[in-house]
């Protein structure tokens, strides 16, 4: 399953974070280590506004430019460097800074502590919700492909966006390379260290998959051949699983307790940190 790389990307004229996009990125002052323990301020320092209340900035014409010119230049060069400077330009511009895109990939976050949810329930032997169709009493001795197809349908059921489509084809490649990295592992049962896995994966194919979206015509049009343009895609690809999982690392506390909504706040952060890492490269 792939996404589209002949999309022209988001447009111009239009709102960087869409109205459907669930606004989950914490304010500044949330402790994303504890978040039953909220970081106190110094003294006298003002409350920081609630991501909520913050305006959504309206996306300029030829936002995606300056990250086109340098991912042309890297899918003809497969320099590492005009690489860097795309993903930052991609961030900077094309995305509105490393704030709003935290908040654009809100869904991620949400799909995120979704699927913890659903694959901790199962490896607990807990019942699903009647109706659900990721039931592991009814899922019990069904192929991988069968027990990702429902899952995928029970995180993140299309709603006619781009983003579930985005997010489904994530999912499954996630626990694609779940079961490549673990080839014993069972995703009724799945470890905790195998779930957290599954997250950090899903949250990395999210965010190239939108990157493709918004951009990937250009790696497409600009590689001297379909095998270079496909090397460019992988390069990238790695590169973001790289930077998420290092994000992850970052934001987890050593025998932390994890549940859903632990998760979803743990993958804001750790988003909003990798796009301040992208933004960096241009600055």
């Amino acid at each position: 399953m792939g996404t589209s790389a002949s999309s022209r990307g988001a447009p111009s004229g239009v709102p960087m974070v869409p109205p459907w996009v669930p606004d989950v990125v914490p304010a500044d002052g949330y402790n994303a280590i504890n978040d039953d323990a909220p970081k106190q301020p110094p003294p006298n320092t003002p409350a920081p506004p609630a991501a909520s209340s913050l305006a959504v900035p309206i996306a300029p014409v030829g936002r995606f430019g300056p990250s086109r010119i340098s991912f042309g230049r890297y899918a003809r060069s497969g320099s590492s460097d005009d690489m860097r400077r795309g993903l930052g330009y991609y961030v900077s511009k094309g995305l509105g800074g490393a704030g709003t895109a935290a908040r654009r990939f809100g869904g991620t976050a949400s799909t995120a502590g979704g699927l913890y949810g659903a694959l901790s329930s199962a490896a607990a032997g807990q019942a699903a919700a009647p109706g659900s169709p990721f039931d592991p009493a009814l899922l019990a001795g069904r192929s991988a492909g069968e027990v990702m197809d429902a899952l995928v349908e029970a995180v993140r059921p299309t709603d006619g966006t781009q983003d579930a489509e985005a997010s489904r084809i994530a999912i499954r490649n996630a626990l694609s390379e779940l079961l490549t990295q673990f080839p014993d592992a069972d995703l009724l049962e799945l470890s905790e260290g195998q779930r957290i896995f599954a997250i950090e994966r899903y949250v990395a194919f999210d965010v190239y998959n939108r990157f493709r979206l918004d951009v990937g015509k250009t790696l497409q049009d600009k590689a001297q051949t379909i095998s270079a343009a496909m090397t460019r895609f992988k390069e990238v690809r790695d590169y973001i699983k790289e930077s998420v999982s290092a994000a992850m690392r970052q934001v987890r506390a050593a025998g932390q307790t994890m549940n859903a909504r632990r998760i979803i706040h743990l993958v804001s952060q750790a988003l909003r940190d990798t796009f301040r890492v992208f933004e960096d490269y241009v600055r």
